[in-house]
């Protein structure tokens, strides 16, 4: 998953991003309103963080002139304005959440992660795509009731899928969700991820829970639990 964070506070905004790339998030990271429309508008984003009180263009001028520009990312404001009216305008901004600050730093975490489900239509952090089972919060994969072993890259590859079943997800838009921009890229470690996948969740060759569309991307093609 990917994240945008803009902070004009530094130290805050740094230990932002440790923090959600500890969490397997790919960070971007921006410092005004300016660079926060830039990767809003390039880049690929699962959800966005966002303070109110930046300089240059403000928090609630980038929101809204990102939906004006059509992005529905999920999107949550952080701000030091704990006033009922601040709160109603930056959600009639566009935003979908907001923290006041201080804050824990596990609260917000939660409501991130609860922002991209939802995104998803998942109202759970435990997805079920029978007989696979994966757990947002633990990190943690079962087929049937046998626990999975998977490499962190393994991973978020099979949570971004499983979060967007039943869709297709190009090669490309798997990678820019897998990886930072200063990263060594190289598509064909996904094509290696998906095979072990494959054989990781389907030993058998049984209930094929990956599909390949050539040319497309992949799906995962397992139906949601009821």
């Amino acid at each position: 998953m990917r994240v945008l964070i803009v902070e004009d506070e530094q130290a805050l905004l740094e230990s932002l991003g440790r923090q959600f790339e500890a969490a397997g998030f790919v960070v971007d990271l921006a410092r005004d309103g300016r660079e926060a429309l830039y990767y809003g508008e390039e880049f690929p984003l699962d959800v966005a963080i966002i303070d109110l009180g930046l300089p240059d263009i403000s928090g609630m001028d980038v929101i809204a002139r990102l939906r004006a520009d059509g992005k529905s990312l999920p999107i949550l404001v952080l701000t030091a304005r704990g006033r009922w009216q601040d709160k109603v305008s930056g959600l009639e901004a566009g935003a979908d959440d907001y923290l006041v600050k201080p804050f824990q730093p596990e609260e917000l975490m939660a409501r991130v992660k609860a922002l991209v489900r939802r995104a998803g239509g998942w109202s759970s952090p435990v997805l079920r795509c029978p007989p696979v089972t994966l757990d947002m919060a633990t990190q943690q994969v079962w087929v049937n009731d046998n626990e999975v072993t998977l490499t962190t890259y393994e991973y978020r590859s099979l949570e971004y899928l499983m979060l967007n079943a039943g869709k297709v997800v190009s090669k490309a838009e798997l990678t820019e969700h897998l990886y930072a921009d200063d990263d060594d890229r190289d598509s064909n470690v996904i094509e290696v991820f998906i095979g072990r996948l494959r054989r990781k969740l389907d030993p058998a060759n049984a209930v094929h829970p990956l599909e390949t569309l050539r040319g497309r991307g992949y799906r995962f093609r397992l139906q949601r639990a009821a």
